[in-house]
């Protein structure tokens, strides 16, 4: 009985501490914007891009992450391949552009912090997305800034490598596409939707993405998972 006990008190102390197991540190690096103006490149930041990021190791395995975004999207004609692009010649700004973010992180590998070596492994992630913008359009060939902001949802999905550069600091890169539910964020679709047939050009069946590429610096902290030995 007395065994059980203490077993039965080591696997809770084990979940306990498992659940402690945090992160929290810094996004830095770039964005482009992929829609009906400028360049059609997938990888192509032009703009700086900088937030934070919390994760939530649940198993070494995967992690609950939640990340904030600020950014500035800007989008130029005169770079892309497309010649009707570059004859039209559109540039595209939008700034004080805020990503906020949710979702679930999976690791190739097992990611197990409490071995106290150097690990590291590819990972995945997907959730969901809400981005604040600005809306604009373009009238008589000038961007227009219609003075309201609006939400767009989205789909993320990352790529990244992470590694252990100290007991308690991990960095990591990643590249990181969002589908977005929105075709307004490019100015090619008017918010005022009085106005589309008269200024909305583009692909309408086409809705915009954008991509964040960079690094990500966290600091860990938590207890470590309790090992019984009988």
């Amino acid at each position: 009985m007395k065994q059980l006990t203490i077993l039965l008190l080591c696997i809770l102390s084990f979940q306990i501490a498992k659940a402690q197991i945090f992160e929290v540190g810094v996004f830095a690096g770039g964005s482009n914007l992929i829609g009906d103006v400028g360049s059609t490149s997938y990888i192509a930041p032009n703009q700086a891009a900088f937030g934070g990021i919390m994760k939530w190791n649940r198993s070494p395995r995967h992690s609950w992450r939640f990340s904030a975004i600020y950014t500035n999207f800007k989008a130029q004609d005169s770079k892309s391949d497309d010649p009707r692009r570059k004859q039209r010649n559109y540039t595209y700004e939008n700034n004080g552009v805020i990503e906020l973010s949710a979702g679930m992180e999976f690791t190739f590998w097992e990611f197990n912090l409490h071995y106290g070596e150097r690990i590291n492994t590819p990972y995945l992630y997907s959730g969901i997305t809400v981005l604040n913008h600005g809306n604009y359009s373009f009238r008589n060939n000038q961007l227009f800034n219609e003075d309201t902001n609006s939400w767009a949802y989205g789909i993320p999905i990352v790529l990244g490598y992470k590694t252990t550069v100290s007991p308690k600091l991990i960095l990591a890169v990643e590249i990181g596409a969002r589908y977005t539910f929105s075709d307004e964020i490019d100015g090619s679709v008017p918010d005022n939707k009085d106005i589309i047939p008269r200024y909305g050009f583009g692909n309408l069946n086409n809705n915009d993405w954008y991509v964040f590429s960079g690094l990500t610096l966290t600091y860990t902290f938590g207890r470590n998972a309790c090992y019984c030995k009988f």
